[in-house]
């Protein structure tokens, strides 16, 4: 089970899995050069979303396509400082998928 968190500090927007950086997962899509972003909609927030996608286990053509649902329901919702989990991910999926 990873856990991811997000915070914005005064280095700018640091992003992890389990303590390590959450990769952009640019070879899979790049919908912004910009970096992760979230609590908005937007092409930041989606990157965001896919990255989550793609480390969580989702297929690349599947990530892509679930990105903007799972960036509306999900990370267009975070709060300034964040964690999400496996499981929450799933949930979410769940939701979405339904």
């Amino acid at each position: 089970m990873s856990n991811y968190s997000g915070d914005r500090t005064i280095d700018g927007i640091v992003v992890t899995v389990n303590g390590t950086p959450l990769d952009q997962q640019l070879q899979v899509a790049e919908f912004t050069d910009q970096g992760f972003e979230w609590a908005y909609s937007g092409d930041e927030p989606r990157q965001l979303a896919l990255a989550l996608l793609v480390d969580h286990g989702i297929a690349a053509e599947r990530a892509i396509a679930l990105s903007r649902p799972f960036m509306l329901r999900v990370t267009s919702r975070l709060e300034n400082c964040w964690q999400l989990s496996s499981a929450e991910i799933d949930a979410a999926l769940a939701e979405i998928t339904a």
